[in-house]
């Protein structure tokens, strides 16, 4: 039997391990890998090549919102399934925007994980009971508008260095964690800055909230 390839990717060591434990008891299940931050989780699912990726929202590096983005991009056929805390709406609209076929809430029963892989193994969408009436008509109404939003126009390397520096991480930090020199930090540190109307590292904190980059709690 070919069992459906997985890849986890949370940055709590206990969460991972429950998630692995619950995935792996349905012999149709094998969990191929696990990652700890956004950045590992793209290289290590691009590496794979996993029918499934279950990634958690908030994610050190770059987080699971972004994470979602580039690896739909780069592989358009994976279903991503979100196991997140997080139930409002923005979060799972955007994450559904950005390609996930799934979203289950960590407080869900064990089975609504398992059912949502299923499910979106079987081409369709899985959201959480409390989030599914509310949450698809929104997007549905959300995706016939047409208006530009400006981190469309941020390269996938500005977006990385903003998700860094939003967690304040210095250029030298950011560059070390992207492999790329600190003078190319700048340069793309200034154009995010410049697309989205952004003057200080405050803004820039400001921005990261209000778009979920950074979580709100805390």
């Amino acid at each position: 039997m070919n069992r459906i390839r997985i890849v986890l990717a949370d940055d709590h060591p206990v969460v991972r391990h429950g998630v692995r434990g619950l995935l792996q008891a349905e012999p149709e299940f094998v969990v191929v890998g696990e990652a700890t931050d956004g950045l590992e989780t793209v290289q290590l699912v691009e590496k794979l090549q996993p029918e499934v990726l279950v990634v958690d929202l908030m994610i050190p590096g770059v987080n699971g919102l972004e994470v979602i983005r580039q690896i739909r991009q780069r592989l358009p056929l994976i279903r991503i399934v979100v196991l997140s805390m997080h139930a409002n709406e923005p979060y799972v609209l955007e994450a559904l925007r950005n390609g996930a076929a799934g979203y289950v809430l960590k407080d869900s029963s064990a089975g609504d994980l398992v059912l949502a892989v299923r499910q979106v193994l079987a081409g369709q969408r899985y959201l959480s009971p409390p989030l599914s009436e509310r949450a698809v008509e929104a997007y549905l109404q959300r995706s016939r508008e047409t208006s530009f939003d400006p981190y469309d126009a941020l390269t996938e390397r500005e977006r990385e260095v903003l998700h860094l520096a939003a967690e304040g991480l210095s250029n030298p930090d950011v560059a070390a964690r992207l492999s790329i020199s600190p003078r190319t930090v700048e340069t793309h540190r200034a154009n995010l800055m410049r697309k989205l109307g952004l003057k200080t590292q405050t803004d820039l904190i400001r921005y990261a909230l209000k778009r979920g980059i950074l979580p709100m709690e805390g």
